[in-house]
């Protein structure tokens, strides 16, 4: 069994060509977007967002916040699960 799961996504090539974008830029750009919705929503942990998109907490967790992420949204909850990964 594979470690990563493959997902495939429709896109017509209009979008790739107006976005100035290649399929592996698209794939990496959804890949970042969803796993910081995901996290957002509380869906995913910072840690496991972070794996997703292959870059360590830190820089996850800033680019989170550069978009508007409020990392401390329920207070305890929210910083013992953050500070236990």
């Amino acid at each position: 069994m594979s470690a990563n799961a493959c997902i495939s996504v429709e896109c017509p090539p209009e979008v790739l060509l107006e976005l100035h974008v290649s399929p592996g830029e698209m794939a990496d750009a959804l890949t970042e977007k969803t796993a910081l919705a995901f996290f957002r929503e509380g869906k995913l942990s910072s840690g496991l967002a972070a794996k997703w998109v292959g870059e360590p907490r830190s820089v996850f967790l800033l680019k989170a916040m550069a978009q508007g992420a409020r990392l401390l949204d329920q207070g305890d909850i929210d910083y013992r699960r953050e500070s236990s990964l």
